[in-house]
């Protein structure tokens, strides 16, 4: 279990910045024929609550990582409307709910990770 904690860790910054990077460039890659721009939000963002629910294994740590990427997609689109981009409210749904939905899943896999003893009453 301590791999997935530090592999979640380092893999975590770097997604964060490409997801920034992302949405505030004024000419992101072009994906539109090929995905719709809100599943693109809703993945990015439960890639990133999965991986900080993983790397800090702790519920309430964890619980206030995802706010703290709720309030981040927030202000990542607000500052779209200064680099020539349009913000959009259902991006932030998107990556809202994408971040709810990814701790969810962190929190399960970490939960589903724990040794637990085979019989009841044994350690």
């Amino acid at each position: 279990m301590k791999w997935s904690h530090v592999l979640a860790l380092y893999l975590f910054w770097p997604a964060v910045v490409l997801v920034a990077w992302g949405e505030v460039t004024p000419n992101p890659p072009n994906l539109e024929g090929l995905v719709w721009d809100k599943v693109l939000h809703f993945i990015a963002y439960f890639g990133l609550a999965g991986m900080a629910t993983v790397a800090l294994d702790a519920r309430r740590t964890a619980v206030w990582a995802v706010l703290g990427l709720i309030v981040l997609g927030g202000l990542l689109e607000v500052l779209q409307g200064f680099t020539g981009r349009d913000p959009d409210v259902f991006d932030e749904v998107a990556n809202t709910i994408g971040a709810v939905l990814g701790g969810g899943c962190g929190w399960l896999l970490m939960t589903m990770l724990e040794p637990r003893p085979l019989l009841p009453g044994r350690d």
